[in-house]
């Protein structure tokens, strides 16, 4: 079995957390290391686009998930070591069980959908939770048309607008007040941020829709991928968004969603 290693090498229990999963891994598996997590920690390293192994062990919070769901197609194992942790499968005092599990195949793999994003017809990253698009200066808001397979769905000013999974139901949708979308639902949330209408609310779409997003007023917004990367949307520009034919895959040992939900956001 080969096995992949990728840390956010800014957290402060780093070696520790690494030392006890380096020694669970030990000589029953090869071991790839991400090449700036080697740096940290002192070890060979390679790039993450060129790592091939069978499951990536991530520890972290969501964030480094999907850092390593923009760059990489294997599945994801997390250790929590972030705030939330809504993404990650492995409590980070539960290493030593956790690890074991997947090194002897007791595991589960989960798949969820990934939003396909295209800028003027160019092909973006993927992304697991969400887009977001939004003003490019603080309080100026700006003018969106939403279109759901050619019809106009949506005519907003906003803040902005977000497109999430239902993954990313629970993330930065949820927190302008989007639903929360189970797992098995295919669905996309287009949620406005600060709408001006207060009676414009959160929409539900089917995930085999083709959503196409355009300025009214032609100003410059910022598109964010994943919170990981972005990339400026000027006047004339056109976004289209739909279901990716990838997905990305995650271990799972449980899959009680709504009970993580309740232990993850205190409902």
């Amino acid at each position: 079995m080969k096995i992949g290693v990728l840390a956010n090498p800014k957290l402060r229990d780093l070696d520790k957390l690494a030392d006890e999963l380096f020694d669970v891994l030990g000589d029953n598996v090869t071991v790839q290391v991400e090449e700036v997590t080697a740096k940290t920690l002192g070890r060979q390293g390679m790039p993450l686009e060129e790592m091939d192994v069978d499951v990536l062990i991530t520890i972290g919070g969501d964030g480094t998930i999907l850092h390593a769901l923009q760059r990489s197609d294997a599945v994801i194992a997390g250790i929590n070591a972030g705030q939330l942790g809504f993404l990650t499968e492995i409590p980070d005092d539960q290493v030593n069980e956790k690890v074991k599990r997947i090194i002897a195949g007791d595991y589960k793999v989960g798949e969820k959908m990934k939003l396909k994003v295209e800028h003027n017809g160019k092909r973006l990253p993927d992304c697991t939770n969400e887009i977001v698009l939004h003003t490019s200066h603080v309080s100026k808001i700006r003018h969106f048309e939403i279109l759901v397979d050619g019809q106009r769905a949506l005519n907003v000013r906003a803040d902005g607008l977000i497109v999430a999974t239902p993954t990313g139901s629970t993330s930065y949708s949820m927190s302008v007040g989007g639903p929360i979308i189970g797992p098995g639902v295919d669905a996309f949330v287009v949620a406005p941020i600060a709408p001006f209408n207060l009676a414009v609310r959160p929409m539900v779409v089917p995930a085999r829709s083709r959503l196409e997003i355009r300025h009214v007023k032609k100003r410059i917004c910022v598109l964010v991928l994943d919170g990981q990367e972005e990339y400026e949307v000027g006047p004339d520009d056109v976004l289209t968004i739909g279901r990716s034919e990838q997905v990305a895959r995650f271990v799972r040992f449980e899959e009680d969603f709504y009970m993580k939900a309740w232990e993850k956001l205190r409902m």
